[in-house]
C-alpha cells in the first residue's frame, strides 16, 4: 500500500472526508472536509424552513488548480476554487427558489468568512418538502440533546491531545510553537502525529529542506485561514533551520 493509498484508507476510517485548500497557492494549509462542512451545517441551522443533507466539497476546475509552495499532506487536494454540492429539505412556506438562494448565501458566507475557503461554486438541489411543524420540533430536540460547545464533526477527545511535555527534540517546539497562536485549540494527529517532519527534495544537487506538518483543532472565534497562517509562520520561526510548514485543520470547536 502506497502512503497516498494509506491516507485516503486512514481518513476514510475517520469519516475526514478530502482535504482542501484553506486560501490560495501560498497559504499552505488544508481542511478536512469533516470540519468544513460540520460548521457549513451549523450555520445553515439558523435557516428558518430548509434543512441541510449531504454535503460534497472539491476543486470546481480540477485541471486548474495551482500547485503550493509547501508539500501537501498525503493525497490533498491542489489549491483552487471549489465547488460545494450539497442537497436540502425545505418547507413550502417560501418560493423553493428563494429558499435556495437564502442557503446558497448563508453557505457561502460561512466558507468565506468562518474557514476561508475560495469557495466558486455553490450547487443546490432540492430533494423533499418538509412539514414546518416538523421542523421545528425536530430543531428544538436537537438543540435539546445536543451537547453544549461540541458542534457535529468534533473529533472525539481520545483522537484530541496535547504534545507530550516530556518529549524532547523540534517536535515538542514546534508543538509549543503551533499551540501559542491564538485560536489554536488543540494538536489532533488524526494522520499520524500532530507534529510530522520530513525531507524534502529540494533540487538537483541541493541539500534536502525539512519540511513540517502540523495537524490541529482550531476555535470558532477567528477564521481557519487566519490561524493557520500564522501557525505556519510561528512554527517555522520557532525551528533553528527555519523548515517550510504545511498546516492541517481536521476540526472547528467552540
Amino acid at each position: 500500500m502506497t502512503a497516498e493509498q494509506w491516507a485516503r484508507t486512514v481518513r476514510h476510517q475517520l469519516g475526514l472526508g478530502r482535504l482542501l485548500p484553506l486560501g490560495g497557492p501560498g497559504d499552505g494549509a488544508w481542511i478536512s472536509e469533516e470540519a468544513a462542512t460540520a460548521v457549513l451545517r451549523t450555520a445553515a441551522r439558523g435557516l428558518v424552513g430548509a434543512r441541510l443533507g449531504t454535503v460534497r466539497i472539491g476543486l470546481a476546475h480540477p485541471g486548474d488548480a495551482d500547485e503550493s509552495v509547501v508539500p501537501a499532506p498525503p493525497s490533498a487536494l491542489r489549491p483552487g476554487p471549489l465547488r460545494l454540492s450539497a442537497e436540502f429539505e425545505a418547507t413550502p412556506a417560501e418560493p423553493l427558489p428563494e429558499t435556495a438562494e437564502l442557503l446558497r448565501t448563508v453557505l457561502a458566507g460561512a466558507a468565506a468568512e468562518s474557514l476561508g475557503l475560495d469557495l466558486a461554486e455553490v450547487d443546490l438541489r432540492v430533494t423533499a418538502l418538509l412539514d414546518e411543524t416538523a421542523l421545528r420540533d425536530e430543531a428544538a430536540e436537537a438543540s435539546s440533546v445536543r451537547p453544549e460547545g461540541r458542534p457535529e464533526g468534533r473529533p472525539e477527545p481520545s483522537s484530541v491531545r496535547q504534545p507530550a511535555e516530556a518529549a524532547p527534540g523540534h517536535e515538542t517546539l514546534a508543538a509549543v510553537a503551533a499551540l501559542a497562536v491564538p485560536g489554536v485549540s488543540v494538536l489532533t494527529g488524526l494522520l499520524g502525529r500532530p507534529v510530522h517532519i520530513g525531507d524534502r527534495e529540494t533540487g538537483e544537487g541541493a541539500l534536502p529542506r525539512r519540511h513540517v506538518r502540523v495537524e490541529l483543532a482550531v476555535g470558532a472565534g477567528r477564521r481557519a485561514v487566519d490561524v493557520a497562517r500564522e501557525v505556519r509562520a510561528a512554527v517555522g520561526a520557532a525551528l533553528p533551520d527555519h523548515p517550510t510548514v504545511a498546516v492541517l485543520v481536521t476540526a472547528v470547536v467552540s
